[in-house]
């Protein structure tokens, strides 16, 4: 895994004078692969490493706290997953309002020149830099060829016909389709969160469950999900609840998982969990039992799914 340094200033000299590719790269989805696959290429022909530099937070969440979508990942798991694709380093720059004040012009001299000496870069064709996003991927090619730097240009990835992109992305998830948005995305969508003290209902149901709390990333629509949730890099199958619980009468949103063959207590465990599929609307039943009956086969059809080849 490369290391993830969280300054310029941390960068050792021998990721200086790489290959560099510039984003957010939230989600890391196909379209950020093929900006990778090509990058990697780069960085082998010119024998130079390959640099991932992104942002955190990003850029939007000081520009428009308020209109800011939720992010797709966290920085450390962007960067297993870029690190999955093969990339030696990755930068995620503290983003501050200073630094969003600085020009296209600034922004090239003072980061990929001054700072990265890069010597070959790779954007896809939406790229954008400098205060206002006045950057575009031709003025990019304008200062690399200025100063002698390789630019490539890559064509966005599409399946179905359809770009991807994060926000086809967040669309899925938010609608709840996790599998189509998993075909889309290089890896499952993962949440993290810490287990927190619910109610305890889960436990008097015969299928006690972890409550997540302290989840900064987005949230799939609600429903009951299969997955596998991860516990000091351990996986187990999981059955997911996002949502309310109107048998008893609680709209609160909350997210439970029953991981199926776990035993010991969660309580305060950082954990970790992939959504494979969605098995269903919540709904309210009309007696307890019913619900009992209903979440054995959400369990049977979670193991079914994540033991599947």
């Amino acid at each position: 895994m490369p290391v993830l340094y969280r300054h310029l200033n941390e960068l050792p000299e021998r990721f200086r004078g790489g290959v560099l590719s510039i984003g957010n790269f939230d989600g890391v989805h196909l379209g950020h692969a093929r900006i990778v696959a090509r990058l990697l290429e780069m960085a082998r022909s010119l024998d130079r490493p390959s640099v991932i530099l992104t942002f955190d937070p990003h850029p939007a969440r000081i520009l428009r706290p308020q209109q800011a979508p939720a992010p797709l990942s966290w920085t450390e798991h962007k960067t297993e997953l870029l690190s999955a694709l093969g990339v030696d380093a990755v930068v995620a720059y503290p983003t501050d309002r200073a630094f969003l004040q600085l020009t296209a012009r600034q922004f090239f001299d003072a980061i990929i020149v001054e700072q990265l000496r890069a010597k070959g870069m790779v954007e896809g064709r939406s790229f954008f830099f400098g205060h206002d996003r006045v950057g575009t991927i031709e003025r990019l090619g304008e200062f690399c060829r200025e100063s002698g730097i390789r630019l490539e240009v890559v064509e966005s990835a599409e399946v179905d016909g359809q770009t991807v992109s994060s926000s086809r992305i967040r669309a899925l998830i938010s609608a709840g389709k996790v599998a189509d948005a998993a075909r889309l995305l290089t890896r499952p969508y993962r949440i993290r969160g810490t287990v927190v003290h619910g109610v305890g209902r889960g436990n008097q149901l015969g299928y006690p469950t972890a409550n997540i709390g302290q989840i900064e990333t987005m949230l799939p629509g609600d429903g009951i999900y299969a997955g596998r949730a991860w516990i000091d890099s351990v996986a187990y199958s999981t059955a997911m609840s996002v949502g309310g619980n109107p048998t008893f009468d609680e709209s609160e949103l909350k997210v439970e998982a029953f991981l199926l063959d776990y035993e010991g207590d969660l309580y305060d465990c950082p954990i970790e969990i992939d959504f494979l599929a969605r098995l269903r609307d919540i709904e309210r039943y009309v007696s307890v039992e019913r619900l009992v009956a209903q979440i054995a086969l959400d369990v049977e059809e979670t193991r079914r799914i994540v033991q599947a080849p």
